[in-house]
């Protein structure tokens, strides 16, 4: 395969002999040290080089004005602003910055297309006008306001080129603009220097004048960079600007194309490929490349339509990659230490000194501190533990060692001004870069200086930076087009690069990845204040023009190519709708007939087998443990977490491991519960031992919100219960108290007679189980004991809604062996332990449900059938029925034989 910089340099040898004389412009500074290489390779002796530079540079040294970037184009283009006498009222420097950058782009536009700027602008206020208030007579201050704005175009972009040109600056399209006008000067200057245009496609009305007016001396020429089978094709987008400048430049009338080529219809493997995710991709790719020669390798390229994919392609790289050169650079907003002042500066953003805890933890977690703040993580824990979830800065200088109290006040004392933000942010950096760091986090620390350094240069010379919230805008901005760049060697080895680094470039073999529709093309996008009609009238590009672009970069990289592989994400997520490319869908309907086109699609290979659940075997320390629980008594919650599933009790009872603490924002059903159980104990103590009368208990209720309140804030510690969800929550709790003591004057009122006997007492119960060689205790605290016209009643209180039949049986064995009857359990668990205090012989024990308090006194009880009696009385012998199921289940955990067998739940 010849390349097409092959090609166009043995054309130059052959028309001009030596190149020393010729200066060669090329869309891009990588596409002319690609050229330089190849006149490197070829030369025979020794000789002087060409000039070779970009079309960008080119520009600026014809029209003596230097291109500036956007940020510091954004400040110039304020202080012209609040110059103009047709906005009498100006906005803010935040505000202006919201909508600038896109009337600037669209002033970029005009001077690049040579769009003569006052017509255009009054035709572009009047369209403003008709839109939307042509027919209105009387004009509101903010319509007036409104159509002003658009009025004052044609003053803005002049006063700022004027402003612009005075300094020898200015943006790209006006740049352009000057070039166009010094052109003629120029070559009036320069009649005898050669130039050469190489690999060119689509030009703006200024690129296009320029060379227009220098291949007028036959000194200077242009060769484009296409094939004959789009060229002639004219119904191929590929070629669209190619014709045209063939059918309306006066240059061809009498002149043909130079070099057309004519390799597209060769000979070529092309593989689609549909993957899923984009991981997929990378995995793919790596794979295939795998099986590449180092000497094929040399002649790959791997091109990224979305250069998301970079990092996730470098993880998949083969062992047989032994060089690799990367155009693209890692960006500075996707590294961990970037990340960390956006978050910071967002945080910040409002001003205070009481922080929300989330915001406290996400920063001293990350790692940009973890490392300089060696008390973070303890801190960290002390705040999940203090349920705070708002923090002051005092009560974060007292948790962190004070050797970091510099730092915690860079972060989180207030920042008084802008200039003391971008300060204490450059000081962050200062103390973080004396520390150890990868290669990768040194560099970006470098980039992030020089990121805060810009922004306070700015700052200092245009004083328009009044918020915290316009700093992270720029911050923003400035990371996005920021990048580190990979070393390596440029022209040798596996090339990976993105769509418009491929331009003029020719590879054997071409990997394109996300050849989906938004990506490849891009789609429509419309960030500019011009109309579609506007844009059509004056000969702006529009999304049509930039699909052409997009076809032209896609079918140049398989103009020469032999071995082509497209592959395309079939995953539906976000903006991608998982549809590959019309590109593909073209090549699959042209199906030329050297073109050999295959399609594959790769799945991922996953195993859904069973996951086998896991079997804990018992040890002897194992043992030692249940020995110590045993010894303490086991709990009714513990012995039905083991029926429920053994595994979790093996972790939560033998190991220990509680769940992690975190900051219970939202009040939690078990809160809720506790809250309610303690508020009815503080309640009813001093009623214990005596009869209920309304009267006393109606005197309760006054003392609902007092009491409510006292164990909110002694349960739900730190917590906020004043408002939101808490709120709630807490007039819920009140409201159980108050339904449930409405419901006991109910049934005292109905001439029952109530006697509390305990309430909230830990009772224990020892079992003699004749295969372990160890003493066995049950224990658990019982809600309240009462006497109910002289039947002895256990209650258990549930926050939570229970039925009648989630507390009846009918055979005893599903009391260890379903979980659905815990609740059954727990109640006979109580009764156990109760008569192991004093003897029943005749008792009820049962549920109070809160949110089933309709139902009263959810009572346990023993059935032979479905619908057949029911016995609701605890006696001896439901106990001792109890008793054999509690033995034999406290001797199945105690088995050494027995492993903890995993149940799916």
């Amino acid at each position: 395969m010849q390349s097409f910089l092959e090609e166009s340099l043995k054309y130059l040898e052959s028309k001009h002999g030596s190149l020393e004389n010729l200066t060669i412009i090329m869309p891009s500074k990588r596409a002319g040290g690609f050229l330089m290489n190849y006149i490197k390779e070829f030369s025979q002796s020794t000789s002087f080089a060409p000039r070779v530079i970009s079309i960008e540079i080119f520009i600026e040294q014809l029209s003596g004005v230097t291109i500036i970037d956007t940020t510091t184009l954004l400040f110039k283009s304020y202080e012209v602003y609040l110059t103009l006498e047709s906005i009498p009222e100006k906005e803010s420097f935040d505000v202006y910055s919201a909508w600038a950058s896109t009337l600037l782009g669209d002033f970029n536009e005009i001077d690049r297309y040579l769009i003569d700027q006052a017509p255009f602008f009054n035709y572009l206020s009047d369209i403003q006008d008709i839109n939307h208030w042509y027919l209105k007579e009387q004009k509101t201050p903010l319509i007036q306001k409104y159509l002003a704005f658009w009025s004052s175009l044609n003053e803005f972009y002049t006063k700022l080129n004027i402003q612009l040109i005075k300094e020898s600056t200015g943006y790209q399209g006006l740049v352009y603009r000057k070039a166009a006008e010094n052109c003629q000067k120029y070559l009036i200057e320069n009649p005898q220097k050669k130039h050469v245009f190489l690999g060119f496609n689509a030009l703006n009305v200024a690129e296009q004048q320029i060379i227009q007016t220098l291949i007028t001396n036959s000194n200077n020429e242009i060769i484009w960079d296409t094939d004959a089978h789009f060229f002639n094709d004219y119904g191929h987008s590929a070629s669209l600007f190619l014709r045209n400048y063939k059918k309306n430049w006066a240059y061809y009338k009498d002149k043909s194309f130079s070099i057309i080529s004519d390799y597209y219809s060769q000979n070529k493997n092309i593989d689609i490929v549909s993957v899923q995710k984009n991981i997929g991709q990378a995995k793919y790719v790596g794979n295939l490349i795998s099986t590449f020669s180092s000497e094929r390798l040399q002649k790959t390229a791997i091109i990224l339509a979305d250069e998301q994919l970079l990092i996730p392609l470098l993880h998949s790289l083969p062992p047989n990659i032994q060089e690799v050169n990367i155009t693209m650079g890692v960006p500075v907003k996707n590294l961990p230490f970037a990340v960390f002042f956006e978050l910071l500066l967002q945080i910040k953003t409002n001003q205070t000194s009481v922080y929300y805890f989330k915001d406290v933890v996400s920063l001293l977690s990350h790692p940009f501190l973890n490392k300089i703040i060696p008390g973070s993580t303890k801190f960290i824990s002390e705040i999940k533990k203090s349920n705070a979830t708002h923090i002051s800065v005092d009560n974060i200088l007292k948790g962190i060692p004070s050797e970091s109290h510099t730092i915690i006040g860079y972060i989180f004392k207030p920042w008084e001004s802008t200039q003391q933000a971008i300060k204490n942010c450059l000081a962050l950096i200062e103390i973080t870069k004396d520390f150890s760091h990868s290669k990768l986090d040194s560099l970006a620390l470098f980039e992030l200086y020089t990121i805060f350094s810009k922004i306070e240069t700015l700052n200092n010379e245009y004083p328009y930076l009044k918020t915290v919230k316009t700093i992270q805008h720029f911050y923003n901005e400035l990371i996005t087009t920021t990048t580190l760049d990979y070393q390596g060697d440029a022209y040798n080895g596996l090339q990976i690069m993105g769509v418009l680094e491929s331009r003029v470039l020719d590879f054997e073999n071409v990997i394109v990845t996300s050849v989906n529709e938004g990506i490849l093309p891009s789609g429509k996008s419309n960030a500019s204040f011009i109309t579609y009609d506007l844009k059509s009238h004056y000969g702006l590009p529009k999304y049509t023009e930039k699909d052409a672009i997009y076809t032209y970069h896609f079918t140049h990289l398989l103009h020469r190519a032999k071995n082509v592989t497209l592959l395309y994400n079939t995953q539906s997520e976000g903006m991608n709708a998982g549809e590959k490319s019309r590109f593909i869908t073209q090549l699959e309907i042209d199906n030329l007939p050297n073109h050999n086109i295959r399609h594959f699609s790769v799945a991922p290979k996953l195993n859904i087998g069973k996951t086998a659940l896991k079997k804990i075997k018992k040890t002897p320390d194992i043992i030692n443990r249940l020995k110590e629980i045993a010894a303490k008594g086991f709990s009714p919650s513990a012995l039905t977490n083991y029926i429920r599933n053994p595994i979790d009790f093996y972790f939560q009872s033998i190991l220990k491991i509680r769940e992690v603490d975190e900051v219970e924002e939202t009040v939690a059903a078990n809160t809720l519960g506790t809250i309610v159980h303690d508020t009815l104990e503080t309640l009813y103590k001093p009623l214990i031992g005596k009869i209920l009368t309304s009267e006393i208990i109606k005197s309760l209720k006054k003392e609902i919100q007092a009491e409510v309140t006292k164990q909110f804030e002694k349960t739900f510690e730190g917590g906020d219960f004043t408002k939101g969800k808490n709120l709630l929550i807490f007039e819920v709790a009140k409201k159980y108290v108050s339904n449930f003591i409405d419901f006991e004057i109910r049934d005292i009122d109905a001439g029952n007679e109530i006697k509390i006997i305990q309430l909230e007492q830990k009772m224990y119960a020892q079992l003699a189980i004749p295969t372990l060689d160890f003493p066995v205790n049950i224990g658990g605290k019982v809600d309240r004991v009462d006497s109910y016209n002289g039947v002895l009643r256990i209650i258990d209180y549930k926050t939570g809604k229970v039925n009648q039949g989630d507390i009846e049986i009918m055979d005893w064995a599903d009391l260890t062996n379903d979980y659905s009857y815990s609740k059954a359990f727990q109640v006979l668990a109580y009764a156990y332990m109760f008569n192991n205090k004093e003897k029943i012989t005749k008792a009820e024990g049962g549920i109070i449900s809160f949110k089933n308090l309709g139902a009263g006194f959810l009572k346990f009880a023993t059935k032979e059938k479905a619908r057949g009696p029911k016995d609701q009385i605890i006696t001896q012998e439901t106990l001792v029925q109890f008793k054999e199921q509690l033995v034999a289940l406290i001797s199945e955990i105690c088995d050494l034989q027995i492993p903890f067998t995993e149940k799916e739940v």
